[in-house]
């Protein structure tokens, strides 16, 4: 099993890529409570060079209340991650976790349920894309 959705974009800018699918994201109840510039990080950190790479840690907030108080330690696993990132080519892949993947490490019956429609939300993001 995947452990993530995936989709690569042509002819679409590394900055617009970012917007659209942030866009995407609204549109299913989803906002951006972080943001990861992972190139920057590590030119910073390591003085190393990088591909364009950023996390977004995207929540749906009323699917977040859910799980957590279907388990407490679920915030261990949240947010939902979105990763935007330029292939060599000029590619743009934008991947988001699988949360029905990420929750069957979990074994609570109780996520399952929420997880599958967190997945579809997703999928409904990529798809658009």
């Amino acid at each position: 099993m995947n452990y993530y959705l995936k989709k690569n974009l042509e002819k679409i800018g590394f900055k617009e890529a970012i917007e659209k699918v942030t866009e995407l994201l609204k549109s299913e109840g989803f906002g951006i409570l972080t943001e990861v510039d992972v190139k920057a990080t590590l030119k910073k950190k390591l003085d190393v060079d990088f591909s364009n790479y950023k996390i977004l840690g995207a929540c749906n907030p009323p699917f977040a209340y859910k799980v957590l108080q279907a388990e407490s330690r679920i915030g261990t696993m949240l947010p939902c991650n979105v990763i935007v990132r330029e292939l060599n080519n000029g590619t743009i892949e934008i991947s988001a976790v699988d949360p029905v993947a990420s929750m069957m490490a979990v074994e609570n019956p109780e996520l399952i349920s929420v997880a599958t429609q967190i997945q579809q939300k997703l999928k409904k993001v990529i798809n658009k894309l």
